[in-house]
């Protein structure tokens, strides 16, 4: 499938590849995996995204399978011990703040029943869909992402900046934004659609 246009973001690293066509930018509703992103796009912050998707196997096994409630009861000593740990980001605030973010998560499963219900609310309950025609026609942010960002600040989250947060709605399909080219954009599958009814 190297042959397909897509984002230019995705280059031709295969794990680039693969996580540009099996999961950015698809709905995810699941809330392990919404708590799993939010973290891997704290852990990003002024890094390069392939540098977590490599990383991110070791991130399955420091951070308890992404499991929130595991992670909320990691004590000091289990802190310490993840900094001496390669496989990951090893920066002191990025993995406080994912025992903190732990605790907030669970804190809004509790208030809204889940943490997907919370999360989609913010774009309407469904991706929003804007034309892209190139890589300069993506935002680093949205007021969408700027209001999120601001209610997990609120709510005791961190690293949940407004780009962050765009960045992290891209990634669980908040909004779709594969360039039109791309063989994943809303405009092909629209296209794929009406040819199969016909």
């Amino acid at each position: 499938m190297m042959d397909r246009k897509r984002c230019t973001w995705a280059g031709e690293d295969p794990l680039y590849v693969a996580y540009h066509d099996n999961e950015w930018g698809i709905p995810v509703h699941d809330d392990q995996k919404l708590f799993e992103f939010l973290i891997l796009e704290g852990a990003q912050a002024g890094l390069s995204w392939i540098t977590i998707l490599r990383k991110r196997e070791n991130y399955r096994k420091a951070f308890a399978g992404f499991d929130p409630v595991k992670v909320s009861r990691f004590n000091q000593a289990k802190r310490d011990r993840l900094m001496d740990n390669e496989g990951i980001v090893r920066n002191r605030l990025k993995i406080e703040s994912t025992v903190i973010n732990a605790k907030a998560f669970l804190a809004v499963q509790k208030e809204f029943g889940s943490f997907d219900a919370y999360i989609w609310s913010f774009v309407g309950g469904k991706p929003l869909v804007k034309p892209r025609l190139s890589m300069r026609d993506v935002p680093a942010s949205t007021p969408e992402s700027d209001a999120m960002s601001k209610d997990l600040k609120k709510r005791g989250f961190k690293f949940v900046g407004s780009t962050i947060c765009y960045a992290f709605m891209q990634a669980c399909g908040l909004v779709n934004d594969h360039i039109e080219e791309c063989y994943k954009s809303p405009a092909r599958h629209a296209e794929a659609e009406s040819v199969h009814s016909v």
